[in-house]
């Protein structure tokens, strides 16, 4: 992989991880408000601020792996491999929801922007294969 073409990706993995870093602070330490604003409900159960908490420190989790790919791309594709899978169950589950009317417009934003990084990842990986670079 050529340098420019390295050090684009590598921005794209900053990114990544910023966007991630973006929804995972307020979603993990402002819980309750979060929940608010993605599902119009307010969340009151300890347990239930619990398990959602925890949902947004697995977000905190992408941050970091996207950071690591960053400074390596062509040696972390595992890392790649496991955002794309996450991604895309975490963006159809989502739009499953807002589709039954459990959420607010705001969910859309999460949906639209998680699924244009799993685009860009899988162009990634496409790219790696390409270049018969080893995937993992």
């Amino acid at each position: 992989m050529k340098n420019n073409e390295l050090s684009a990706f590598r921005i794209f993995f900053i990114v990544a991880a910023l966007w991630n870093l973006a929804g995972g602070i307020p979603g993990y330490y402002f819980s309750v408000d979060t929940f608010q604003m993605f599902f119009g409900k307010e969340l009151v159960d300890p347990l239930m601020i619990s398990i959602y908490k925890g949902a947004w420190g697995t977000t905190l989790l992408y941050f970091f792996g996207y950071l690591f790919v960053a400074f390596n791309p062509e040696k972390h594709t595992g890392i790649v491999i496991l955002g794309v899978i996450g991604k895309i169950f975490f963006a159809a589950s989502l739009l499953k929801l807002y589709l039954a009317g459990l959420t607010t417009t705001v969910v859309m934003a999460v949906v639209i922007g998680d699924s244009l990084f799993t685009l860009f990842l899988l162009f990634f990986l496409a790219r790696m294969l390409f270049l018969r670079k080893a995937i993992i």
